[in-house]
């Protein structure tokens, strides 16, 4: 009798470490509706012997990834990156000095560059992400991950990832769910560092992608990154990558613009529990205040839908106690 009791002293400490039990779950959530859906999906999902109940090879959860799981202000962090590479190459490429929108980063115009528009910055990603193997790119992006600072909040980028979802992350992995980043921004960006930062392994990232080829270098065999677009997984071309390359509807998204809009349309499309959320920007303060009017991570379209569909959407200011690590 008194082992038993021991024993069942010892379950219950390590159930309360767990935080699929944890009294709470989601500590820099503030409690509010967002917070109290979110767990009572979750329960609803995993409870075995109810109608809702989910198998746990389907409980498929995709996160965007800029402004869903870490910010993209002044602008997304890969063409930050994209900048810094062409000052770091233009001495090699003199005519540079003369052609938009490579002059516009060397001057720091930002004028200019901005006037470019997608045109420019498709050129800049293309000089700055080809024309090299995919292990050396690899590792010109863990430099930069490693060493880059940003502007606002002099910090390595991987900082300014979100506390609340990153404990999102965990509660939903405890809890049996296969965490995927669907995001626009380049896949091969994304997985040097989102294993360590998110706990997302490599083939469970999904983005945009240029394209590439296989050859033998002094007969070791490389795969080469050419300076061609493959594919953009922004807006429709989500709902297709996630066809595509996991092969299951997800029974949970979470997005923060129009860009994701119809990845969560084809979540709640599915049959059986759903559950899909957006990430609002509204805290000036401790990151920024943003939706229908912006540049970057615009949020109209899918406010609305949010709205009409009764989708939950997380106000920064008002459901997050913190909004990075490094306030705690």
């Amino acid at each position: 009798m008194k082992l038993r009791y021991v024993l069942s002293v010892i379950l219950v400490a390590l159930l309360a470490m767990n935080p699929a039990y944890a009294a709470d779950p989601l500590p820099s959530w503030n409690s509010g509706p967002t917070k109290d859906a979110i767990i009572s999906f979750v329960k609803l999902v995993t409870t075995k012997g109810s109608p809702d109940y989910v198998p746990p090879a389907e409980r498929i959860a995709t996160f965007d990834n800029d402004g869903t799981l870490w910010s993209e202000k002044p602008v997304y962090f890969q063409l930050i990156f994209a900048i810094d590479r062409i000052k770091q190459l233009a001495p090699q490429h003199p005519q540079w000095k003369t052609q938009q929108p490579f002059k516009a980063v060397i001057e720091d115009d930002k004028e200019s560059l901005s006037k470019s528009g997608m045109e420019g910055i498709a050129k800049l990603v293309m000089a700055s992400h080809a024309g090299m193997t995919t292990d050396e790119f690899a590792h010109i992006v863990k430099g930069w991950i490693g060493s880059a600072k940003h502007p606002r909040f002099k910090r390595d980028y991987t900082d300014l990832v979100f506390q609340p979802m990153l404990e999102l992350l965990d509660y939903l992995r405890a809890n049996g769910f296969s965490t995927y980043i669907v995001s626009g921004g380049g896949v091969e960006f994304l997985r040097v560092w989102a294993e360590q930062v998110y706990g997302i392994p490599p083939q469970q990232v999904v983005g945009s992608t240029i394209k590439t080829k296989f050859e033998l270098r002094d007969g070791k065999p490389v795969i080469v990154r050419l300076p061609q677009i493959d594919f953009i997984d922004d807006k429709d071309g989500k709902p297709i990558a996630i066809n595509k390359f996991i092969g299951r509807r997800p029974i949970a998204a979470f997005g923060n613009s129009d860009g994701d809009l119809q990845m969560l349309q084809w979540t709640a499309a599915g049959k059986g529990p759903r559950f899909c959320l957006l990430v609002h920007h509204t805290d000036a303060k401790r990151e920024w205040a943003y939706d229908r009017d912006s540049h970057v991570g615009r949020l109209d379209k899918a406010l609305d839908e949010a709205k009409r569909r009764g989708w939950s959407v997380a106000d920064m200011k008002k459901d997050w106690k913190v909004i990075y690590p490094f306030e705690k």
